[in-house]
């Protein structure tokens, strides 16, 4: 299987714990309260399992012309880090990003986004 097409909810060793899941929710709010793209919305962070599932208003409407919650980003555990997806609209895929042991790294790809993978 290519990078493109790998499923995000791939196993990635043993679960980690509700708190240690709710400690890293936080941590991604806080991380997308410091983005460069619509500053003015709020995104949601949902878990999926030990994933984390990033949901915004589309207010480019280049996606949603009424402007509704579109997915933005999948961030997923594996083994020895972490990956990001886009979310690809027309396919309704999840698309491989990025790989990083550092989270910290990704947070910032996908905060600055400045080719617009995430935020479109």
């Amino acid at each position: 299987m290519s990078p493109q097409q790998e499923h995000p909810a791939e196993a990635a060793g043993p679960p980690a714990s509700a708190q240690v899941l709710d400690f890293m929710s936080l941590r991604l709010e806080r991380a997308l309260r410091q983005r460069v793209r619509y500053r003015y919305v709020r995104p949601n962070v949902l878990r999926e399992g030990e994933s984390f599932r990033i949901e915004s208003p589309c207010c480019s409407r280049n996606v949603d012309p009424q402007g509704g919650v579109i997915d933005i980003a999948l961030l997923a555990p594996c083994t020895g880090g972490w990956r990001l997806f886009s979310r690809n609209h027309v396919l309704h895929a999840w698309v491989l990003q990025h790989e990083c042991r550092e989270l910290d790294a990704l947070l910032d790809l996908l905060c600055i986004d400045s080719d617009r993978q995430f935020w479109p």
